[in-house]
């Protein structure tokens, strides 16, 4: 047990986990703990040796390494404490009648034993995980050959294991294509990437430097329907699949691999959020937030992979920095008032053509400030090209731009300025984001 009380502790030392600290470090905070259950910080990205990071954040093109050792050496220069090899169990909210309610983290690690830190404030930073092939229910054996993409790119990047020599790949996700790519440098065969949807999920830019420059075939609406071998895999059997993703008879093919990568979505880290009895969406197995990255628990903040999966870690970074300077806010608003008091909070829908949207709730009644921006985040439900994105509140059109083409695979995101957000105070009736086709004006 520990009598001192953080300002901040941040539950995870990925991208989102450093990027949260650094900015509460920048905006007041003094006191601010990373727990980390790996050996190092650095996340997911230590593992990610290709390009392509910190186009948008940093203005150049990074390895994965390279863009994660950033905010690691930040975060030491401005002596933000860090605690690796720390599993954290549980959180335990604060009395949520008090003004700012103290927050418990139980964490464990072989140097300190078992801890209980108390703070004014949590940023849930834990980042997400692979879906493996029990969540599918592939029929076959279980033999030697089948790993997710995140596992084999850690075998290869780090361990510097092949995992095979003939590979087919089931799902067209970003970490798929990138190892589709890696495993064809390495000298493996990549028979083939099935997916499931009629379209990849996986960036553009990710098909075309993976795939179509090292004619790498991708056959969409197909999945695999057996897993063939004892020992290790021998084959699959592939199936092109209907509107309703059911296998199509007379449409099977039997192709001869002896390893088979999934890449078939990713779920986020929030087994501890739910024990903690933060609000969850259905949609994107994350915490619901508003506009301040904060949870429906005063003072336990979400960021990252944690909340909704990203497309681009400079997404993840722009996010979690928002988050640590709301949570620094949240400690000097609290600070000033003698007693509690609710804000309202309006709810921001999905509307046409809209899988789901990031935050899910705004707080109205707040100080607009001039160079502040509200972002919204949000992924369509299918490949629609010559949109027009618009954001209504109530029935009011506060904001529409236009859109060559949007895809699920690419996060949009729309960036709310001070005469929106005005309207949104003044209104005060839900938000829906819409994507509209030229023919939704037709009557």
């Amino acid at each position: 047990m520990e009598d001192k009380v953080y300002d901040l502790i941040v539950v995870g030392g990925g991208p989102a986990g450093l990027a949260c600290a650094i900015s509460a470090k920048d905006n007041g905070l003094q006191d601010v703990l990373v727990l980390e259950r790996d050996t190092r910080a650095g996340g997911i990205l230590l593992q990610c040796i290709h390009n392509g990071f910190g186009l948008h954040h940093f203005g150049e093109e990074l390895t994965g390494p390279e863009y994660a050792m950033r905010f690691v050496e930040e975060a030491a220069q401005k002596k933000v404490e860090t605690k690796v090899s720390t599993m954290v169990l549980e959180i335990i909210p604060g009395n949520k009648n008090d003004i700012m309610p103290l927050h418990q983290v139980v964490a464990i690690n072989s140097e300190d034993g078992l801890m209980c830190l108390k703070t004014k404030t949590v940023a849930l930073a834990m980042g997400c995980r692979e879906r493996t092939r029990g969540a599918l229910v592939i029929p076959g054996t279980r033999p030697a050959g089948i790993f997710t993409a995140g596992s084999a790119q850690r075998f290869v990047n780090i361990d510097g294991y092949l995992p095979g020599k003939k590979v087919v790949i089931l799902g067209s996700g970003d970490i798929g294509l990138i190892m589709a790519r890696r495993l064809t440098l390495e000298g493996a065969e990549v028979k083939l990437v099935c997916e499931v949807m009629p379209y990849s999920a996986g960036l553009a830019r990710n098909m075309t430097q993976c795939l179509n420059n090292f004619n790498i075939p991708l056959k969409l609406s197909t999945t695999i329907i057996q897993i063939h071998g004892t020992d290790r895999v021998t084959g699959v059997t592939i199936a092109q699949v209907d509107s309703r993703r059911r296998p199509i008879a007379g449409t099977e093919e039997y192709i001869e691999c002896d390893t088979v990568l999934l890449s078939v979505g990713l779920i986020p880290e929030n087994e501890i959020s739910i024990a903690a009895g933060v609000n969850m969406d259905s949609i994107t197995s994350g915490p619901t937030v508003n506009q301040f990255m904060e949870t429906s628990v005063n003072g336990i903040f979400a960021c990252g992979n944690s909340v909704h999966v990203h497309d681009l870690v400079d997404y993840v970074t722009e996010e979690s920095l928002l988050a640590g300077k709301c949570a620094a806010e949240y400690i000097e608003r609290n600070s000033k008032v003698e007693s509690p008091s609710g804000s309202e909070l309006l709810a921001v829908r999905p509307g046409n053509r809209v899988r789901y949207t990031v935050p899910q709730q705004v707080e109205v009644d707040y100080d607009v400030k001039e160079d502040s921006k509200m972002m919204l985040m949000f992924r369509s439900t299918d490949v629609y090209k010559g949109v027009t994105i618009a954001v209504y509140c109530g029935r009011e059109l506060i904001f529409k731009s236009r859109k060559s083409v949007v895809r699920p695979g690419e996060m949009q995101t729309v960036n709310l300025k001070k005469q929106a957000k005005e309207k949104i105070n003044s209104i005060k009736q839900p938000v829906t984001i819409s994507i509209e086709l030229p023919e939704d004006s037709i009557d």
